[in-house]
């Protein structure tokens, strides 16, 4: 059993303000010659290719590149480069895969067919030297030093960082890279808050289920602190947009049932809270992140955040509150949150 001092868990979560300062720092360079690749090849539309954590961080991807960059983005398939061996046409793509060891082998294969068809191919990765940074045209590293627990959190925050950096560098637009610049210090204020997140998940130790609800870039978010729930703890936590959620599931909601919503400021901000109100009034048990004084009204559990962030980068801030509840259930219920049961941290599919 790992006690809360020791766990490398939480330890990880905390370095996560200098592993993007870092990395935003020491590849900016090389995402500048990627994006002049890319400019010079114009794709028309990118496919992303991940799994877990990764594939979540690549639904980032599908906003950040489509709204900043108007570039369709399409999730790879990988069965059908595997197990149907009928892979799409990928000839004017540019396709991204994104793995934090490197070693899965189905996005490898994605990749590596990727270009054998022509198409221009990236990797992103916290493996140096691993078969995936050695399957595409570029690779652009996390630099996220090595990642002992199982739970990945700072390589998520770092995929999203360099997905960040490749979109701000395509646009040519320097004020996207002062907005960049800003998250390190996001995020350090939030993990400056890290024993008060972790105390304040006591009180969901008995939770066996919930939902987890944002909309917009930070859908990415919902779905990763979900992702993380159901790891560390092994409760069933379903993650939601607002809109997708309004569409049937709403109807789960009764008096009590646990809520976890991140409400960035910005366009999808309204809707967020408009639903909110709604639960609230049926009872719902919400805990609740964000800077908006309206949202944080409505919750049992309201978790601060800076002011200002700029929606676009607020899924690197934004995601860390849930993985700091997540950690802090895992102990609360008497759980390894470094070792969770029946995960490696490679996982291999095909």
């Amino acid at each position: 059993m790992t006690s809360a001092e020791s766990s490398t868990l939480k330890q990880e979560i905390l370095e996560q303000p200098e592993v993007l300062r870092r990395l935003l720092e020491q590849e900016r360079a090389t995402v500048e010659q990627i994006a002049a690749v890319i400019r010079e090849r114009q794709p028309a539309y990118v496919m992303m290719a991940a799994r877990g954590t990764s594939d979540n961080a690549a639904r980032y991807g599908q906003y950040l590149f489509g709204a900043v960059n108007h570039l369709p983005v399409a999730p790879a398939s990988p069965s059908l480069f595997t197990r149907y061996d009928q892979p799409p046409a990928l000839g004017n793509a540019l396709v991204i895969g994104i793995s934090q060891s490197g070693q899965t082998p189905d996005i490898l294969k994605v990749v590596r067919d990727a270009r054998s068809q022509g198409a221009l191919t990236l990797s992103i990765t916290n493996g140096a030297g691993s078969p995936l940074a050695e399957a595409a045209d570029h690779v652009l590293l996390m630099n996220a030093g090595e990642e002992v627990s199982v739970g990945a959190t700072k390589t998520y925050t770092a995929s999203l960082m360099a997905l960040g950096m490749l979109s701000a560098a395509l646009a040519g637009d320097d004020t996207r890279w002062d907005d960049l610049a800003r998250v390190a210090d996001y995020t350090a204020e939030i993990t400056g808050a890290a024993d008060a997140i972790v105390k304040a998940a006591e009180r969901y130790r008995y939770m066996e289920a919930c939902v987890v609800l944002s909309r917009g870039y930070n859908r990415a978010t919902a779905f990763e602190i979900a992702l993380k729930l159901k790891e560390l703890t092994y409760m069933l936590a379903d993650p939601y947009s607002t809109a997708d959620f309004q569409h049937g599931p709403v109807a789960m909601v009764e008096r009590g049932f646990p809520v976890i919503a991140a409400v960035p400021e910005g366009a999808v901000a309204a809707d967020i809270i408009d639903l909110l109100s709604q639960l609230h009034e049926r009872g719902a048990e919400l805990v609740v992140a964000s800077a908006l004084d309206e949202a944080l009204a409505l919750a049992h559990t309201p978790i601060s955040v800076p002011q200002g962030m700029p929606e676009w980068v607020s899924p690197m801030a934004l995601v860390v509150p849930g993985q700091l509840m997540a950690y802090g259930l895992a102990i609360a219920k008497g759980l390894d949150p470094d070792h969770p049961r029946q995960l490696s941290k490679v996982t291999i599919t095909h």
